[in-house]
């Protein structure tokens, strides 16, 4: 019989390894720790990625979750690899063993975890997943998600199997996309929700493994790990596709664009005003203005060719392009500007053209 906060044998704390890396993790294992007590639990040992390098000075700087595990003078462990291939992995294993854990919990770790690791713990692993499974499987759910426009997200617990985000659902809890969020403040929303998700699920580990629900695969997405050039704008996408993108990639990689040969960056933009259109080429400066800097871009996906009738004849024509209303860029070597800074400045002007390459 699985244990539960009310019903456990001899009242014998479960004892719990964490794996985790960056700040999304630490949020959780912030959460467990505090909740100890009332979830008659014990994190025995955390696991993180080994320290990196870091800022200018390239000194090595220990994870956000590393951080919070000797604050609270819990073990950290740190392995290279878990493959049974490796003397280093196969010692890895050892040690994992060696605490006894009933359960580990897992979130953003960034170390693959073979069969074997996941079949140590008594109760395997759970996975704190921020995404609503089975869509955005993979590396960068967050970020996926508002790049697509969906319109909610949310947290799931997952019971981890050999596959990439492919086991059973423990528990799911949604939230809604706003309209001005962004990578950065969904990840801060997700990593709350994922705390208070998996202290739920630790409250009743029995129910909720004996309610888990298989993924239906046919449903599945896979959010692929981002990369730098993704941030490059291509100002023929329609406003709404170009503003997803600036939301979607703040703060990393970042949405960029070039004029003149020179980078800038694009930090922030209005919500696409579909009754603001231009004929303008892709890509023009049509104003500079104090509230927002107003760029031609394509044409929406949604937007078809229209017919109207015109003395009894029926003519077509192709609607306008849409717009982009930038509220902050940053040029290169320079800070981030307001629109009504650079209105003031002489850095860009009305014709102007931003470009998709450096060229």
């Amino acid at each position: 019989m699985l244990p539960t906060t009310n019903n456990r044998s001899s009242n014998r704390r479960l004892r719990v390894v964490f794996a985790g890396t960056p700040e999304f993790a630490a949020v959780s294992l912030k959460a467990l720790i505090n909740q100890q007590e009332a979830l008659n639990i014990e994190i025995v040992a955390v696991y993180t990625q080994p320290d990196r390098k870091a800022g200018r000075g390239q000194k090595l700087s220990a994870s956000a979750v590393k951080q919070v595990a000797l604050a609270h003078d819990i073990a950290v462990e740190q392995p290279l690899t878990f493959k049974k291939s490796s003397s280093e992995g196969m010692a890895a294993r050892q040690t994992l063993r060696s605490y006894q854990p009933d359960v580990m919990i897992v979130a953003a770790y960034g170390l693959i975890l073979p069969i074997g690791v996941l079949t140590t713990p008594t109760y395997g692993c759970l996975n704190i997943h921020a995404s609503l499974l089975p869509r955005w499987r993979g590396a960068a759910p967050i970020h996926r998600a508002l790049l697509a426009g969906d319109s909610e997200t949310g947290i799931t617990i997952m019971q981890m199997d050999k596959g990439l985000d492919t086991g059973d659902m423990l528990y799911k809890v949604s939230a809604p996309i706003e309209a001005n969020d962004t990578a950065a403040s969904l990840h801060d929303k997700m990593a709350e929700l994922g705390a208070t998700a998996i202290v739920t699920v630790l409250k009743d580990l029995a129910h909720y493994q004996a309610q888990a629900v298989p993924q239906d695969d046919s449903q599945a997405n896979y959010a692929e790990k981002l990369v730098k050039t993704e941030g490059e704008i291509d100002w023929t996408q329609s406003a709404t596709e170009i503003e997803r993108q600036i939301r979607g990639l703040t703060p990393w990689p970042g949405a960029y664009t070039f004029l003149a040969g020179q980078r800038v960056k694009i930090l922030a933009s209005l919500p696409v005003n579909p009754s603001q259109q231009t004929n303008q080429p892709a890509g023009t400066v049509i104003s500079v203005g104090r509230k927002a800097i107003l760029v031609a871009c394509g044409k929406d996906a949604d937007t078809k060719q229209a017919d109207i009738k015109l003395d009894s004849k029926v003519e077509s024509f192709e609607p306008s392009a849409s717009t982009l209303a930038i509220t902050e860029l940053q040029f290169a070597g320079g800070k981030p500007m307001t629109a009504e800074q650079i209105c003031h400045g002489n850095q860009l002007n009305d014709g102007d053209q931003f470009t998709t390459d450096s060229k």
